[in-house]
């Protein structure tokens, strides 16, 4: 940790908003509900007590169909529909699959306008989504509103009246954030699929980029800033220091010369009243093998606090050193007010895919409860250097599943038992940081695993962080590049196309074709786990979900499974002043589950994944709606609940 806090103008949040400031209770204007990200809403019309009669009000269709650009041979396809809409007085906006930017009515899902980018006619990303995006931010003096989304390589302004591109903003309402970072890049290699980030009259906005992109400098996470009103870029924060800059020595031999990536492709949050940015930064490339880039690589897999108005840095905290796992930071950091030995205290909760929460204070950086270096692993990889020592906090505890071991591997029959242990069997296990391997190591949690882009919510009223995991172990296997290409040139690689999975016997092959693998390990699949904040402890754990592929399992006929296996995937819950918790995890079912215990008191089978955060809002004549995006390509479908008659 390093640099010194701001103490011009610093004051202390309010209980409610811990970063909003002003905030309309029937409204959601942010991403996260509020700039601190809490996922929280204040509205109580539904409750405990109705929320059984929940029921489908209205829908609207994106309409996405693959489109071949000119002159391409494949086509782009639309993805998943991740997008969290923004609801401000009756109105919606959100991002479709395709970077279509949509206005809503609120309570009808009647669309009001659309405007179309066409990111599509660059091709298919190169992000390894594929065509998602989450969300938009806005922009208001009180007498325009402007729309932006930062699409592909390109953040675009839009009036929120008409869905015109603002003609003064940038050029033709529109900015090249490629243009002028720390060094040249190849434009369909940067991808942006969260929001920007409004402080004031700035939009702060970070990127994308494709882990499997690994050539000599490949497209770097520089934080831009930009004046919303012309698209004039005001400051820019380099994460791969330079010589000269704080961090540089961390980055042996020039590795801070051509290694790109160390960016923030999660959403993040800002504290508007103390003017600070809180940034999840990713991996470096390549995000398996550091033998290219000795030394802890600042500010890779770090929480940085800027300074919004000059990108200056306040302070900030590697998380991972020298990331081998591809633990970047997935999720936006949650500004909490909390009740500390008897005094109120302002932190950021950043939830992690290891599986942690780390929690800081605010403003200082300082661990709210001690972090320690603990000893790990070494690699015997060539040329690999693995950091000897890697940060654990001391509280809370994990809400994830950390390490492997034998007795992790499935076991709900003999059979299934034995082809588990058998292809774990050919691998390395162990504790969590046990490094990639070119005999293979199984890595618990996995990259899609512990904590996801979804986050954590957290109600300000009782100090709970509610927080969704992901159980699932991860295949690191390395192999020597052999032939460099265009955009792999690296000395080992993570072997493409090689996963984890229980496979039925030789005598079900044809069946098997048609089945997916079983997980090698044993459930939950997914939980929620509700963590005080005050005290770093946990107050209860359930399994969330279920995955209808692993309960029908051809080689599960017959026997009797737990009522719940848990649903692997990174959204997460929202949390409302009534007590509730909204969310699917990642699976095919909206759950309203009781705050308190994390009971299920309402769910919904969409019968098609719903991978997205929900948000709720209220309309003028006081309805109170739940909003989810679900489905994919040409099903997906945005889906508003409110109280039936």
């Amino acid at each position: 940790m390093s640099g010194s806090a701001p103490t011009a103008g610093a004051q202390a949040s309010s209980p409610l908003f811990s970063a909003e400031g002003v905030r309309k209770p029937n409204e959601w204007p942010v991403y996260g509900g509020d700039a601190g990200g809490l996922k929280y809403s204040p509205l109580t019309t539904i409750d405990r007590s109705n929320v059984g009669r929940l029921a489908v009000a209205w829908t609207w269709k994106t309409g996405e169909r693959p489109i071949t650009p000119p002159g391409a041979a494949i086509p782009a396809r639309p993805g998943q529909f991740q997008a969290t809409p923004l609801a401000i007085g009756d109105t919606l906006f959100l991002s479709t699959p395709f970077n279509r930017v949509v206005a809503l009515d609120a309570a009808t899902g009647r669309e009001l306008w659309a405007y179309d980018p066409h990111a599509y006619d660059a091709g298919q990303p190169s992000n390894g989504t594929g065509f998602v995006h989450r969300g938009v931010a806005t922009w208001s003096d009180g007498k325009q509103r402007r729309i932006l989304i930062a699409s592909r390589w390109r953040l675009i302004a839009l009036d929120a009246a008409t869905g015109r591109p603002i003609p003064t903003f940038g050029t033709n309402g529109e900015v090249d954030l490629t243009a002028n970072i720390l060094w040249s890049v190849e434009r369909k290699h940067y991808t942006n699929t969260s929001p920007p980030v409004v402080y004031g009259d700035l939009v702060i906005v970070g990127n994308g980029v494709g882990d499997r992109l690994v050539y000599k400098r490949d497209p770097p996470g520089d934080i831009q800033a930009f004046d919303v009103r012309t698209g004039k870029r005001v400051w820019r924060f380099n994460p791969i220091p330079q010589p000269g800059e704080y961090g540089n020595e961390t980055w042996e031999d020039s590795s801070w010369a051509r290694m790109g990536h160390t960016n923030v492709w999660a959403p993040f949050t800002v504290d508007v009243r103390r003017g600070l940015v809180y940034l999840p930064f990713g991996t470096p490339s390549n995000d398996w093998y550091g033998g290219e880039r000795h030394g802890n690589n600042l500010f890779a897999e770090s929480i940085v606090c800027l300074d919004a108005k000059t990108g200056r840095r306040v302070w900030h905290y590697q998380i991972t050193h020298h990331g081998l796992w591809d633990y970047d930071m997935p999720s936006p950091p949650v500004l909490a007010t909390i009740h500390k030995d008897g005094r109120r205290l302002d932190v950021v909760a950043m939830v992690t895919k290891q599986g942690w929460v780390f929690v800081f204070d605010r403003v200082t950086g300082k661990p709210v409860w001690p972090i320690v270096e603990r000893p790990v692993a070494a690699s015997d990889v060539p040329g690999e250097r693995a950091a000897p020592t890697q940060p654990v906090p001391t509280k809370p505890p994990a809400f994830a599943k950390q390490g492997f071991t034998e007795n992790d591997v499935i076991d709900f029959t003999p059979e299934v038992k034995r082809l588990a242990l058998e292809e774990v069997r050919k691998y390395r296990v162990g504790p969590l940081f046990t490094p990639p391997s070119l005999h293979g190591t199984i890595v618990m949690p996995g990259a899609i695993g512990g904590g996801g882009w979804g986050g954590g919510a957290f109600d300000p009223e009782t100090g709970i962080l509610y927080v969704k995991a992901t159980n699932n172990p991860a295949l690191f296997k390395l192999s020597p590049v052999e032939t460099l290409s265009d955009t792999v040139q690296a000395r080992y690689m993570v072997e493409l196309g090689r996963s984890l999975g229980v496979r039925p016997a030789l005598a079900e092959a044809t069946e098997s074709a048609r089945v997916p693998d079983l997980p090698v390990h044993k459930p939950p699949y997914g939980t929620l786990t509700a963590i005080d904040l005050n005290h770093g402890e946990q107050l209860w754990q359930v399994t969330l979900g279920d995955e209808p592929s692993i309960r029908n399992h051809p080689m599960l006929r017959g026997v009797t499974l737990p009522p719940l296996l848990g649903v692997r995937g990174a959204p997460g819950p929202i949390v409302t002043r009534s007590g509730l918790l909204f969310v699917t995890g990642g699976g095919q079912v909206l759950y309203a589950l009781d705050a308190k215990d994390g009971r299920t008191v309402w769910q919904h089978d969409f019968e098609r994944v719903a991978y997205s955060v929900p948000m709720t809002y209220a309309t003028r004549d006081g309805r109170q709606f739940v909003v989810i995006a679900t489905g994919a390509g040409t099903n997906a479908e945005l889906v508003a609940f409110t109280i039936s008659n």
